[in-house]
This record gives structure tokens, C-alpha cells and sequence, in this order.
């Protein structure tokens, strides 16, 4: 038996009469005309728990926009601020009003009927079935009744509602409001893209993941960002990416998510490091010591692999009485103590320091909270999505300075552009689900993280230099072409066609590099076709970009960026009404309304619409049952 006989077989098996084949036809071309949903895109988190759960809160200010539209003329500025307030973080806001003596049942009554008006806006361009799946399942009748009422001449619907209601605010008040504000959420955003980078920086990743894995099925998808590989290939057990984002934690201060968060222990090292150096603090001298680690680690990775063609990275066999000849120019090196490093072979780990690192490696593998996350990163994630006519990557697509895409060869293998991409996805899941057993593929997230052609990073880093040089002209990090010439509408567009998306309204979403306002930077590239959407959310750039954040928001009615202000704290939210400040910019308006019939999930309904027609005439030639 052919496959497309057996898939018509099952197909038969689901639909086995004509009613119920025509019921199904009837449904999915309804859902073609109504209007896609909104698509949220958030990049680099870089562990700032409390500015992304705001912003997952308000949905980058559409929440607050829907409740201006409702409400300007009956609900004050501040009524309006607080009501927010209490659809981004009802238990906590609850808890403040109720110390105050707020809460009473005409409060109750008056809330969750804005609310519920609120959701029935909502819920419009969706299915009855889809918002019903989005409900809380202890509520969801209550609230599916509440939510379709509909206006009779006797007014019984009314009444009945009104009892619902009653019983609702009598018995469990509380708990409903809850409820029916994460379902305003849920209605409010359809799907979540994260265009890489969630740990690092700050020190709350791991929390940012809980939420992550929290959300509904199919309403998230995860581009892995350069910072999110190393922490991957750190849980694969990549030496080198496990000293990496050690010297990050300690370097950052975003232990919590080190130790408390994943249950890595810095003991082993910081004893190690305070016999080296018993004159520092002990994480000063854990920094240290970790720092010629990883510089050890790295240079054994590089002599495995020439072809990253990295040999200029090759630093510490260099050094020499306090000072290094980089490109021709000497330095005086800010540390010239390196006890553990051998002038017969510098990158060899001592006994201890390999002692360290072989017990880094077993927590950092044996971690449950740690390896659940990256499998979840796995599982929602890759290089890059194509979603919608939009092109979603973290960091660039490697390119010669004429334009072309660079080739690379990794794995026997000779890549460019989308094929590259593609390899380094396939590279990167075997790294982790080969459980350490390819060397290969474990030294390749090495190079995902800080590869100098590598589409995660583009750039030369130059982390030795910054480590031990003062002067800052070596520290210079040159940049692959790509961040020149992304500014060109004919590039982006040949990017995009590489990647199949061929039409005028396609877009490149692209984060990784924070867009510097107060330069006077945009993030708007190539005409439009391309937008930057990292504009910092780490507390450390904002004083680098000047705003803390973009966001982009796909709707209906088009695209539009939103730029963010830094957010002072839930607690200020809560005691204040605080909103994050956002100002909002229209990228492009679509000229016709966006519907579910023009997205991909529109395609797929069509395909399926189309062979539920060829089996529908399968059951007419063969006389079938039509009841």
C-alpha cells in the first residue's frame, strides 16, 4: 500500500461519514477568514527576570492599548493604570488591595465585568474551541458561558449570567479574577517569539526558563542566541563552554542562577584558586584562576580544529616576562602572575585545575533543572524559524565583504548561508543528545558561542585582551560584513530569498547587537526589511543604549516596535501602578487585514481542506454513508 492511500485511510478513520467530513471542511474555512493572531517578539533577556515578566505581562503594552480603546471614556487614567496593574499581577495586587479594604462585592461585580468585556474583545478574531482551550480548566465553562452571552428579547440571558456571576463572586471571587486574568493574557499574545539570548548578564535565567516552559503548547518558539549555546553546550559537557559561563557568573555577578538555580558548586574552585593567589578575595581569585582555564580549554580546542582557522586566538603561549606582541604592537599585561601555566606546554591543565573542571563538568551534566531547561531549549528552539513571511535569527548570516555568502567547511563539509545554518542546528542536538560522546560536535558549541565566522557571534572576540590589557585600542572586536552591510535593502533581500521567503513583505527579525539610541541608531534597517529588536534589556547596556528594549509586535493590522524605557521594579508596579514607558512605532500597515488564510497555519488548512475534498469525493464515487 502506497503512503497517500494509507493517509487517506486515516483520514477516513477520523471522518468516517459525510457529515462529519463536510462539519470539518466547514470549520477549517472559517477559521481561514478570521484575523491572525498576534505574534510577540522579545530577544536578549540575559536574565533580567523582572523586565521580561513585565513585558510578558503587558504584552509590550497591548493590554493597556485594548484598555484605552475600552474604557477612555468611562474609566479614569488611573482606574485604567490600576486595572492594568491587577490583569498583570492579580495575586500580588489582590493582596495589596485587600490590606487596604478595597475588595468588596460591588468592587467584584464592577471588575469582572470590565474584565469580561475586556476578554470578549479578546477573544474576537479567535475560535470558540481555541479560546476555550486557553481557558483555566477549573473555570472554563463558567467562563465560556460568561464570555459568548448573548442579548435575547426577554433579557434571560442576562439574568443568567448574572446569576453565574453572583455565585462566581460568592464563592471563589478571588480565584476567578485570577483565572480570568491569565486568560486576558493568553488571548492577548498568540505566540511568543524569543529571538535568543535568555541567560548571562543578569542573574535570574533560570527563573526566565520556568516561566518559558510554563506556557501553553504551540505558543512558543525559541531562536538560540550565542549566550544560550554556551549554557547548552555546558550541559552537553563542553569543557570550554563550562569555564566560559563560569567566568561569566563570577565576572557578572549572576551566581543565583549558578548555584542556586542549577545547584553548581564553586567550592572545589574557589579553594583551588585561594592556594594561587592567597592574596585576593576569594572570587577575585576564583575569576583568576578560572579565566586561565578557560583560556587552556580554549587553546586545546583550537589545536584540535584548524579548521576555525582561530589560531591567532593562540595567546597564552605568548606571553612573556609580563608583556605579549600582538599583531606587531607589545603590551604590559595588567596580571603577569600565571603559576599554573607551563612554558613547555601552556595549554595543559594541571592536575588540580583538571580536578576543577572534571567536577564543574559533573554538576553542570547532572544537574535535573538545568538539563530539563536545555531540553526544552531543544525541543522549542534552533538557528533560526521562518514564521509569517518573517525571517527570525539571533546573529548574522555570515557574509564575504562583496556581499556573498562566506563559505566555511565543519564536519567535512563545505556551507554557506541557509545549508550553514542547518548543519550547526544538526550539530548542535547531537552535541547534547549524544550524551558527550561527540568530541566534535561538543567542540563545535565552543565555536557556535565565540567562532569568529561562527552565525551566532560574528565578530573576532577578544576576551584575553579585555582580561589582561588595559589598553583598550587591542580590545577592538572587528565585526563580520554582515553588520555593515544588513543596512541594504538588496542584501536582506537576497538573505531572505536563501531562506525561501521570497515576497515583498518578507522581514529579517534580528537581535544580538543592542541598537545605540543615544548614537543615534535605529532599529530599523534596509528600508524596513530588516529590524534589530535588542535594544537592551540588560541593566548593564542601558546606559550604552539609552532605552531598555525593544519588542515587536505583529498583528492584523501590521508590524509596529515598540521601544522601552528601564523598569523600576514589580514592587513599584504594585505600589504605583508603574507601567514600563513604551513608545510605539509603525514599521509597516498592511493594506488589507491579515488573516489566519494568509499565515502559514493558513497553508496547512488549505492542504487539509484540499484532501478532505478528495476523500469527500472518494465517499461520493463509492456510494458511502452520507449521514
Amino acid at each position: 500500500m502506497d503512503e497517500r492511500k494509507k493517509y487517506f485511510q486515516l483520514l477516513a478513520e477520523k471522518y468516517p461519514t459525510m457529515r462529519a467530513l463536510s462539519r470539518e471542511i466547514i470549520n477549517l474555512t472559517a477559521i481561514l477568514n478570521l484575523p491572525k493572531g498576534t505574534e510577540h517578539f522579545m530577544s536578549d533577556l540575559h536574565g533580567e527576570y523582572e523586565a521580561f515578566y513585565h513585558i510578558l505581562n503587558n504584552c509590550s503594552g497591548v493590554i493597556r492599548e485594548k484598555v484605552d480603546r475600552l474604557y477612555c471614556d468611562t474609566l479614569s487614567d488611573e482606574e485604567r493604570k490600576e486595572l492594568c496593574t491587577l490583569i498583570y499581577y492579580p495575586k500580588e495586587k489582590l493582596r495589596l488591595l485587600r490590606d487596604e479594604g478595597v475588595p468588596d462585592r460591588e468592587w467584584y461585580t464592577r471588575t469582572l465585568n470590565i474584565m469580561i468585556e475586556l476578554a470578549r474583545t479578546l477573544s474576537s478574531k479567535y475560535t470558540r474551541s481555541k479560546v476555550r482551550k486557553a481557558m483555566p480548566e477549573d473555570y472554563a465553562y463558567i467562563l465560556d458561558e460568561l464570555l459568548h452571552a448573548q442579548k435575547d428579547e426577554d433579557d434571560n440571558q442576562v439574568h443568567y449570567h448574572k446569576v453565574i456571576l453572583d455565585t462566581v463572586i460568592e464563592i471563589s471571587a478571588e480565584d476567578f479574577l485570577i483565572s480570568l486574568a491569565e486568560l486576558l493574557k493568553r488571548l492577548a499574545v498568540d505566540r511568543l517569539h524569543i529571538v535568543g539570548d535568555i541567560f548571562d548578564r543578569g542573574d535570574s535565567a533560570d527563573k526566565i526558563m520556568e516561566l518559558l516552559t510554563a506556557r501553553p503548547p504551540h505558543s512558543l518558539d525559541i531562536e538560540w542566541g550565542n549566550h544560550d549555546i554556551l549554557w547548552m553546550g555546558a550541559a552537553a559537557g563542553s569543557e570550554a563552554c563550562i569555564a566560559n559561563v563560569v567566568r561569566n557568573c563570577i565576572k557578572y555577578s549572576c551566581l543565583r542562577t549558578l548555584e542556586n538555580g542549577y545547584g553548581v558548586s564553586l567550592r572545589k574552585l574557589t579553594l583551588f584558586a585561594q592556594t594561587i593567589y592567597p592574596d585576593l578575595e576569594p572570587m577575585d581569585a576564583a575569576l583568576k584562576a578560572i579565566c586561565v582555564i578557560q583560556f587552556k580549554l580554549e587553546g586545546q580546542t583550537i589545536l584540535r580544529h584548524p579548521e576555525y582557522e582561530m589560531n591567532d586566538r593562540l595567546l597564552l603561549d605568548k606571553v612573556h616576562d609580563g608583556q605579549i606582541t600582538i599583531d606587531g604592537k607589545t603590551y604590559t599585561l595588567s596580571e603577569s602572575r600565571f603559576p599554573t601555566v607551563s612554558e613547555d606546554n601552556p595549554y595543559a591543565l594541571t592536575e588540580e585545575e583538571q580536578a576543577v573542571i572534571d567536577r564543574l563538568k559533573a554538576y553542570f551534566t547532572g544537574s535535573a533543572v538545568l538539563r530539563r531547561h536545555v531540553a526544552f531549549l531543544y525541543e522549542k528552539g534552533g538557528m533560526y524559524r521562518c514564521h509569517n513571511g518573517n525571517l527570525l535569527y539571533h546573529g548574522c548570516v555570515p557574509l564575504t565583504p562583496d556581499g556573498d555568502f562566506d563559505a566555511v567547511e565543519h564536519f567535512g563539509q563545505r556551507v554557506s548561508g541557509r545549508a550553514y545554518f542547518d548543519l550547526a542546528d544538526s550539530a548542535a542536538r547531537r552535541a547534547f543528545f549524544s550524551r558527550g560522546n561527540d568530541r566534535d560536535a561538543l567542540d563545535f558549541m565552543w565555536y557556535l558561542w565565540c567562532g569568529r565566522k561562527s552565525p551566532l557571534c560574528g565578530r573576532n572576540i577578544k576576551t584575553f585582551e579585555r582580561t589582561y590589557i588595559a589598553d583598550k585600542t587591542a580590545w577592538t572586536e572587528e565585526k563580520n560584513p554582515y553588520y555593515t552591510l544588513y543596512h541594504e535593502e538588496a542584501i536582506c533581500g537576497k538573505i531572505l530569498s536563501e531562506f525561501g521567503l521570497v515576497t515583498k513583505y518578507a522581514h529579517i527579525v534580528n537581535g544580538h547587537t543592542p541598537v545605540r539610541t543615544v548614537k543615534g541608531e535605529l532599529p530599523i534597517r534596509a528600508n524596513g526589511k530588516l529590524l534589530v529588536i535588542d535594544g537592551g534589556f540588560c541593566r548593564e547596556y542601558h546606559d550604552t543604549t539609552g532605552i531598555a528594549g525593544y519588542t515587536l509586535i505583529f498583528n492584523s493590522h501590521g508590524l509596529r516596535l515598540k521601544a522601552h524605557q528601564p523598569f523600576e521594579s514589580v514592587g513599584a508596579a504594585l505600589r504605583a501602578n508603574k507601567d514600563i514607558r513604551s513608545s510605539s512605532e509603525i514599521v509597516e500597515t498592511e493594506r488589507y487585514r491579515v488573516m489566519v488564510d494568509d499565515t502559514d497555519r493558513g497553508e496547512r488548512i488549505r492542504n487539509q481542506i484540499a484532501d478532505l475534498f478528495r476523500l469527500l469525493q472518494m465517499y461520493k464515487g463509492a456510494g458511502s454513508d452520507t449521514k
